[in-house]
């Protein structure tokens, strides 16, 4: 619980922190208008969703080595993406598609991390249920809420009024690197408690044999 938790807890809190902090950023490059947030909105909900469907694939479809080494290898090339600014070569000259040129903004400045951060509470809820099947993950599930509301909260009245938005990004950056150190400890200790057994379990059957 040590580690899921707080990995839980920070993947939830930047996982709802950076949805203000690129929109802010990329708003005045199209004109400030409530098009803008509605097409943010439609690629976080995407990502989300695909997100949950990668944690669910992957918990039915794999063995728990596997899923750790898929799970760590993507936060690894995730960190690729960072820091989340988006570049100069993606303001519009004025004959582009906006919808499209957003979305495409969006998946290429921080589509991975976002994704990765998405999958991580229904990811290591799995993992936990799996590891203790009589302890409650639920609670974990608890912790991501709380998470997420105070990243709402924080937003709009202790970080933007105070902070650059520049800042923000690059502060959410270094988070994000803190997380996935987190994240892939995560994977790597579940791993080993899983081994656990099987090989105590191997030394019984060897001493059991005539």
């Amino acid at each position: 619980m040590l580690l899921f938790a707080p990995t839980i807890f920070a993947s939830a809190f930047l996982l709802f922190l950076v949805q203000p902090i690129i929109a802010k950023q990329i708003l005045p490059w199209f004109g400030g208008s409530a098009a803008v947030w509605t097409t943010c909105l439609v690629f976080f909900q995407a990502a989300l969703l695909a997100g949950y469907a990668y944690a669910d694939v992957v918990v039915r479809r794999l063995s728990l080595r596997h899923q750790a080494l898929l799970h760590g290898a993507l936060l690894v090339a995730s960190l690729l993406a960072l820091p989340i600014v988006p570049g100069a070569f993606w303001k519009p000259v004025g004959n582009e598609n906006p919808a499209a040129l957003i979305l495409g903004l969006l998946a290429v400045t921080l589509g991975l991390p976002y994704f990765l951060l998405s999958a991580t509470s229904p990811l290591l809820q799995a993992w936990f249920a799996r590891r203790h099947p009589g302890r409650n993950p639920y609670r974990l599930f608890a912790l991501s809420n709380l998470a997420s509301l105070l990243a709402l909260l924080a937003y709009p009245f202790a970080i933007e009024p105070r902070i650059p938005t520049r800042i923000q990004a690059h502060a959410w950056s270094a988070g994000y690197v803190l997380f996935a150190v987190l994240c892939i400890a995560t994977a790597w200790r579940n791993l080993r408690s899983a081994a656990k057994p099987s090989l105590a379990q191997a030394t019984i059957d060897e001493t059991q044999e005539p």
